[in-house]
């Protein structure tokens, strides 16, 4: 009988979690309680366990298969363009203040397989910016990382990017985004070069330089409400003076974080980081 999210109790997360963190230095321990369950069910059923306590042997004892299921832990959405009116709102509103500026540099955490990291490329070459922009893509996931790097994608894919990027951009085609082959289709290389990957835990990995825009799209309603405020901390202190934090429709701030970040644009998610001495 295979065991269901509602049937894993508060004590046996709590001690998986902690073993994953003594034994692998990832911590999950303040991941929103449902979700991270939810997760844990998905692994049993997949990898047909029969019970936490086999998955929690496996996951122990075989560092490769636990590196594995972190997808199934994080879950990872993403699109092409995804939400337009945000896209609008940043192309329209936000990068026009970023055209006398030398260099412009941005951080995706949590860019799980690449389309959200490639659009933004597709969208700074529309505003004339990608020249001098340097993006940075981050995700706790291997394997994500590895396809977001290939930039490749199943060509049964080709109507939904083409939709989205037809919502955002109708003078572009699909063909100037990607190169087109009988199997697959591949982001252009002009897009890729700009892009430094690397694997990151937001949770207890440091960041060594500083941003004009921040994005973590949906990645925090995984977090409980301590675990926002440490990562909320991260990007305010990573992002520059007049740095841009870019949230997902779904991602709820706790009242403290108020101290660290304000509306730009409420409807699309967009903030501005608030400059307070007394943080530093």
């Amino acid at each position: 009988m295979r065991q269901h999210a509602n049937e894993i109790s508060g004590e046996e997360l709590k001690a998986l979690t902690g073993a994953i963190r003594t034994r692998y230095g990832i911590d999950f321990t303040n991941y929103e309680v449902k979700s991270l369950k939810r997760g844990i069910a998905r692994l049993i059923t997949k990898h047909e366990t029969g019970s936490l306590l086999g998955l929690w042997s496996k996951i122990l004892r075989d560092r490769d298969f636990f590196m594995k299921c972190i997808d199934d832990l994080t879950v990872n959405l993403t699109d092409l363009f995804r939400n337009p009116d945000f896209w609008v709102f940043l192309h329209d509103e936000v990068l026009d203040s970023y055209k006398t500026q030398r260099k412009i540099d941005v951080w995706h955490a949590g860019c799980s397989t690449g389309e959200e990291i490639y659009s933004m490329a597709v969208v700074l070459e529309d505003k004339d910016l990608l020249h001098k922009s340097q993006l940075w893509a981050t995700d706790l996931s291997s394997r994500a990382l590895a396809k977001a790097i290939d930039g490749k994608y199943s060509k049964t894919l080709i109507g939904r990017y083409e939709k989205g990027l037809l919502n955002y951009l109708p003078n572009k085609s699909i063909n100037e985004v990607f190169n087109i082959y009988p199997s697959h289709i591949e982001v252009k290389g002009k897009y890729k070069k700009k892009i430094d990957y690397q694997q990151h835990n937001l949770v207890h990995d440091s960041v060594k330089k500083k941003f004009d825009i921040i994005f973590c799209r949906n990645v925090m309603i995984y977090f409980d409400n301590n675990l926002k405020m440490k990562v909320l901390r991260l990007f305010h202190e990573s992002l520059n003076e007049d740095g841009v934090f870019i949230v997902g429709y779904y991602d709820v701030f706790p009242n403290e974080s108020k101290t660290l970040f304000e509306p730009l644009n409420s409807k699309t998610r967009v903030y501005k980081k608030v400059i307070n001495d007394t943080l530093n």
